[in-house]
């Protein structure tokens, strides 16, 4: 039976295990360098943090969570059902917590696995699944290690900060700011947001589910069904707007318009948040509290760029020095790099790095050529910012569960062919060219402009695409190739 190593303990590793376990394959390890298992619901825990994707899409098919609190569900409320997945579906006992993998090499047929404590594991596949939103970004801003108060990223919160009464500057208004800011207005003295560019919002249509309906839920898990393919239907509207269909772009953008009509009275506030990028090119963001809040009093946003962090404060170009004893990047995380800081060397001696060098590149995000019995979990080019990730996590699950009977079965490693994911990266680099990615100044940007991270299609059409593994695609490798 071939033992499977899997690196991180979030959704996607936990799908993995799960699936690999109701298949019989139970030689399955999962190193996980925290404490705790959870992924990004473990380590974003700042005040406000909640989920944007609808709750009947953020949770496996296969697992459906009845207990969920409202529809867009807060943090805690997540990172308990990935514990709760693991305990039931039996993955718990499979988890080696405190082991960070710094190096894994594939040599006579197997992958030999170094971790930071200097132990050895050897597997006969190696899945990493650390994702893409596992390294946070914090800009190298001139004077940033002179601030005389705290810092800290939203990634990494420390709930024995004190917020209140005190002056917050907050860089940065992606996912992350746009909840934390809202959760902390009238608790801070003041509350300076530093904004590079406008995104576009959109209404965020949450409500509570009552204990009638999670009461029908845990009795009938099926009519969780049509609340899920609703929304589901919803994402493929929304992923058509972002790829182009006119009339879906149309409606997108005029129903961002009239929330910003609706919700910023001030027509300079509102001229400071109407976005200037096409639709798509950043993250668009769902958020009823997050225009309102801006128009408080107590809070200020700046569209000046940074030119210094100093000892009290930020100081933009304008020559302002606006002060703060709280500084909070919200800026995101090191999406286009992909595994690191991990060594992966695969055939003769060349590592993934070296592979990479022009860009993350995989077939299906998942395999890559010279790195036998390696599958990505969220690896290049799978992200999604219309529809749930999950979506894509399940897909690369199940095919890699494909993967590892047909090794069980007698099938030689499995190196995807060079041929087959040069067609399929070229196919992706056309679509995306045509895109509305292209020259984003963005995290979907990696080495040379390429896009790395977004899939040019829907949901749905991975799904399909991933449904089969076809062994024509990979070429067998010899056991003794290194």
């Amino acid at each position: 039976m071939p033992r499977v190593a899997i690196v991180g303990a979030g959704l996607g590793g936990i799908a993995v295990a799960a699936l690999l376990r109701r298949a019989g394959f139970t030689d399955v390890v999962l190193l996980e360098r925290a404490d705790r298992i959870g992924g990004v619901w473990r380590d974003n825990r700042y005040p406000g943090c909640a989920c944007d994707v609808p709750a009947p899409l953020y949770s496996y098919s296969f697992f459906p969570n009845p207990h969920w609190s409202r529809r867009y569900p807060p943090h805690h409320e997540i990172l308990a059902y990935v514990r709760r997945c693991a305990d039931e579906l039996g993955v718990t006992p499979h988890v080696r917590l405190n082991t960070e993998v710094v190096a894994a090499r594939w040599d006579a047929g197997r992958w030999l696995i170094a971790t930071a404590d200097g132990t050895g594991i050897e597997a006969d596949v190696l899945v990493p699944a650390v994702g893409q939103l596992s390294r946070p970004v914090i800009p190298a801003l001139p004077g940033a290690g002179t601030f005389a108060g705290r810092a800290l990223h939203t990634a990494a919160w420390d709930d024995t900060v004190e917020v209140t009464g005190r002056r917050v500057a907050v860089i940065g208004t992606g996912a992350s700011a746009i909840q934390l800011v809202p959760a902390i207005a009238g608790d801070a003295a003041r509350i300076t947001v530093f904004q590079r560019t406008a995104a576009w919002t959109m209404p965020k249509p949450d409500r509570r589910y009552g204990p009638v309906r999670r009461l029908l839920y845990r009795r009938v898990p099926g009519a969780m069904w049509p609340a899920r393919a609703a929304t589901l239907a919803l994402t493929w509207f929304a992923t058509r707007a972002v790829t182009g269909d006119v009339l879906a772009r149309t409606l997108v953008t005029r129903l961002s318009a009239a929330q910003r009509r609706w919700q910023v009275r001030d027509p300079v506030l509102r001229a400071k948040v109407t976005p200037t990028i096409p639709l798509g090119c950043k993250r668009t963001l769902f958020t009823n509290a997050w225009l309102p809040v801006l128009g408080r009093p107590d809070v200020e946003l700046v569209t000046e760029r940074i030119t210094a962090v100093e000892p009290r404060g930020v100081r933009t170009a304008d020559g302002v020095l606006h002060e703060a004893d709280l500084l909070v990047y919200g800026t995101g995380f090191a999406a286009a790099e992909f595994v690191a800081p991990m060594r992966i060397t695969g055939c003769d001696g060349v590592t993934l790095r070296e592979t990479w060098r022009d860009g993350a590149h995989a077939y299906l995000g998942m395999a890559v050529p010279g790195f036998p019995n390696m599958f990505l979990v969220y690896g290049p080019n799978t992200n999604t910012g219309t529809t749930s990730v999950v979506i894509f996590q399940e897909a690369q699950a199940r095919y890699i569960v494909q993967a590892v009977r047909a090794l069980a079965a007698g099938a030689p490693p499995l190196c995807v062919s060079p041929e087959v994911a040069a067609r399929h990266d070229a196919e992706l680099r056309r679509r995306l060219s045509a895109s509305v990615w292209t020259g984003c100044d963005s995290w979907y940007v990696g080495p040379g402009g390429r896009i790395v991270t977004n899939w040019p299609g829907t949901g749905r059409e991975y799904v399909r695409r991933t449904a089969r593994l076809n062994l024509a695609d990979y070429a067998g490798v010899t056991a003794s190739r290194t």
